[in-house]
């Protein structure tokens, strides 16, 4: 029975290894990718290289080059060392995210594995060892995780900074570091939460865990956060003349769709569920049984963070944090699953160990996610049964399967993605006045001016805070030398402007998705 559990638990630990190695495959490909690959990215390399240049990019979007961040600064301040590396290219904010995710799995594990350290040994020590690495390679094998780690996005930077903190403040009370741990507790929350707002979910679940322990220390430290934190905002608020406050606050007040949420919390649900029922029967039994650990709160926090993503612009990976609360509550459920049953029924242990890698199997065959051509996924897929199951685009199919259905992200890079790019980046260096393109990167390859954040604009148009006036005005003058639109998340007198004055010349299909070509009323032959 030994021997069989063994086994088993090595091949659990391949298939996740495997996981893991699709990952870095599509992040090494995405490293190579010079253009945006989710919307968004480039505007992530802008205001590091605003940074690097000593500028703001909380900045009044009514003028030129209407440009403005929505986000606050460590993630791209921690991009800034990178650019004297990769120079202004979209591989540096790649380079950190991936690190971040890394860093995030590897907490995980650490976090499991300061609980096992009671059942390190007898006949099964080697499962009680293996669990907290699986538990951090089942957060790299989450398929949002997988998609967005390797991005030029600071979501996942966020979420590190999440997990190193309530590692950290889950020990407050050490009897010798406790107070270490408590003050670097709060420096991580601090740059959470300055890396993106969605932090105060983090923020609120720790100090409510110090709450329960000691009311005292939880209400100088949450004060001592407050001074700080606030502190910084108020000095960016009056180094940016209020843009800050507009840009990180106002812009972010969005219209919320429940629908949505339903949306993302079945797919979430359905894509991680042995992990929410292993962290359902934990939560429970400490909430009626036992006392509430950290992580059980970060949990529910976490989780509330989630239903959030039915603001527009949102998506699942506001589940990401909650994914990594749910891998560190599934591995200390098995831990104190075997544990119980080591100390009151010996003989049921055995199949315990061969329980848990079943349970492995399963929550591996709900991730599966990988690349179907190829001289080894090809095979892999026809094996798998998924190769004739790819993911369709807007205007391509991807060779590529998800077992949560369609995804705009996850697929690998063509060499027809390639021409295409080149053929859109053409038309940027061609043009006789600054482009205005939805995506930035194309702008920062030619080293020309980025001008608009779509999004940006969008939000603040939406909430009384755009005025257009003259953005709409260089549109009608046409100084604009070429309009590059993806998903044409501008305001409606935008919108209105350029199809008023600009005409398609070409419909391009890049990484799914129809890119097209305006050039100005002025260049068009009569």
């Amino acid at each position: 029975m030994r021997t069989l559990s063994l086994v088993l638990t090595l091949l659990a630990l391949l298939v996740f290894l495997g996981y893991l190695i699709v990952f870095v495959v599509y992040a090494v490909h995405l490293f190579r990718w010079p253009y945006d690959y989710d919307q968004g990215e480039g505007f992530e390399l802008y205001d590091a290289v605003l940074f690097r240049q000593g500028e703001w990019p909380y900045r009044d979007n009514s003028t030129f080059p209407f440009y403005g961040s929505n986000y606050p600064p460590l993630f791209h301040l921690l991009i800034v060392p990178l650019l004297g590396i990769f120079g202004p290219r979209l591989v540096a904010g790649r380079v950190v995210s991936f690190t971040a995710t890394l860093v995030t799995a590897a907490t995980v594990a650490w976090i499991v594995h300061r609980e096992s350290e009671t059942l390190r040994g007898g006949r099964y020590a080697f499962l009680y060892r293996l669990i907290p690495v699986l538990m951090g390679l089942a957060f790299l094998a989450s398929n949002i995780v997988y998609q967005i780690g390797p991005l030029s996005r600071l979501h996942m930077t966020m979420v590190m900074f999440e997990t190193l903190a309530v590692a950290t403040m889950a020990g407050f009370q050490h009897p010798r570091h406790g107070n270490r741990n408590f003050f670097l507790g709060l420096l991580l929350l601090l740059f959470a939460g300055y890396t993106k707002q969605l932090a105060v979910f983090t923020v609120a679940a720790v100090l409510g865990y110090v709450f329960l322990r000691d009311i005292r220390r939880a209400l100088l430290g949450g004060l001592a956060l407050a001074l700080v934190a606030g502190g910084i905002y108020v000095w960016l608020d009056q180094a940016t003349g209020g843009q800050w406050t507009v840009n990180i606050l106002h812009a972010n007040v969005n219209e919320f769709d429940y629908r949505q949420t339903l949306v993302f919390l079945n797919w979430w649900l359905r894509l991680h569920l042995v992990l929410v029922l292993l962290t359902a029967g934990l939560l429970a039994w400490e909430l009626f049984w036992d006392r509430l650990s950290i992580y059980a709160v970060w949990f529910v926090l976490a989780f509330g963070m989630g239903l959030l993503s039915g603001k527009w612009g949102a998506g699942p990976a506001y589940f990401t944090t909650a994914t990594a609360a749910a891998c560190v509550m599934a591995g200390r459920a098995l831990l104190r699953l075997g544990e119980g049953i080591r100390n009151r029924w010996p003989n049921g242990e055995r199949f315990f160990a061969l329980g848990v890698p079943v349970l492995l199997f399963i929550q591996a065959a709900l991730n599966l996610h990988l690349p179907t051509e190829g001289p080894v996924f090809g095979p892999l897929a026809r094996a798998l049964g998924v190769a004739d199951r790819p993911i369709r685009g807007d205007c391509t199919t991807f060779a590529y399967y998800d077992s949560g259905g369609y995804t705009q992200l996850g697929h690998l890079l063509t060499p027809a993605d390639y021409e295409a790019g080149a053929r859109i980046l053409a038309y940027i260096r061609a043009s006789d006045g600054p482009p205005f393109s939805e995506e930035a990167a194309f702008s920062l390859l030619a080293g020309r001016p980025v001008v608009t954040n779509p999004t940006q604009l969008l939000n603040l148009y939406k909430n009384g805070l755009l005025d257009t006036t003259e953005i709409v005005r260089r549109i009608e003058a046409e100084e604009f030398g070429v309009v590059v639109f993806r998903a044409q998340f501008y305001p409606q007198p935008v919108l209105e402007a350029i199809g008023q004055h600009y005409r398609p010349v070409e419909h391009i299909c890049m990484n799914g998705f129809y890119y097209h070509i305006l050039l100005p009323k002025r260049l068009m032959k009569p």
